[in-house]
């Protein structure tokens, strides 16, 4: 059995490496997916809006937190559907099945995001 020569790392060397894939996936997620392009854009212009929204810390963090699980849950989303096509791109029940299930998580993040930019909006209204 071959060992893996990246698990050797240690240390300020193993934060350094992982900084640059997390790095390099950031970029491949950028350039190559433009759902994640579009949610980065999101992100970028409504991090002011949530701190004019957020009446105090929690509710900033709130807001902001939503824009960024619905980053990360796009990411993931993005690396089930590279490793299915990597696998094959025929179709397959079990295929589809996996990929339906990130979208869906992705539907449901969106959701979320919206649900809470809703309710800080609501709260904002005079009445």
């Amino acid at each position: 059995m071959t060992s893996n020569p990246h698990k050797g790392r240690t240390g300020l060397n193993r934060i350094l490496h992982a900084a640059g894939y997390s790095w390099a996936g950031l970029r491949a997620a950028y350039s190559g997916e433009s759902a994640f392009r579009q949610e980065v854009w999101l992100t970028i212009v409504a991090t002011p809006l949530a701190f004019w929204l957020g009446r105090d810390w929690v509710q900033v963090a709130l807001l902001l937190g939503s824009l960024i699980l619905l980053l990360i849950v796009e990411l993931l989303n993005s690396a089930v559907e590279a490793a299915i096509d990597r696998v094959s791109f025929e179709l397959h029940d079990l295929s589809k099945r996996a990929k339906d299930i990130a979208s869906a998580a992705v539907l449901l993040a969106l959701l979320l995001c919206a649900g809470i930019w809703g309710a800080a909006l609501w709260q904002h209204l005079p009445l």
